[in-house]
């Protein structure tokens, strides 16, 4: 999926999460495809990059592959922000979902890789 649409679907998602006081699409700056969430008085910036399926191009639309949604684990709101990301997202039961991948289980810095059934993915970094 690509990331301004992924992004888009984010702020949707993230606005009708319990906890969440507020969500905005960041344009502009050194984060492009960002977005501003306020949780718990604090605010949370995060970036969507893409990847594109093997053998992709820019200029063609990669169709969309539903299969069913990922397993993930649900976690509460004072969890590592990655984690409770990705419990947000596999909890919405997104069918083009294979796999969500939490970064700071390996010891790495915040985010998830969003990896979907076309052979795509996102990267959604906390900024």
């Amino acid at each position: 999926m690509r990331p301004e649409k992924y992004r888009d679907l984010l702020v949707d998602l993230l606005q009708r999460s319990p906890g969440v006081q507020g969500v905005k699409v960041v344009e502009g700056g050194p984060h492009p495809y960002a977005l501003s969430m306020m949780m718990g008085g604090r605010e949370r910036r995060w970036q969507v990059i893409g990847q594109l399926a093997d053998g992709a191009k820019h200029d063609t639309v990669t169709p969309p592959v539903t299969a069913g949604p990922p397993p993930f684990a649900a976690a509460p709101l004072d969890a590592a922000p990655d984690a409770w990301l990705a419990g947000v997202i596999g909890a919405s039961e997104p069918v083009d979902t294979e796999r969500l991948d939490v970064w700071s289980a390996r010891g790495r810095s915040p985010g998830v890789t969003v990896r979907f059934h076309n052979g795509e993915r996102a990267f959604v970094r906390l900024v």
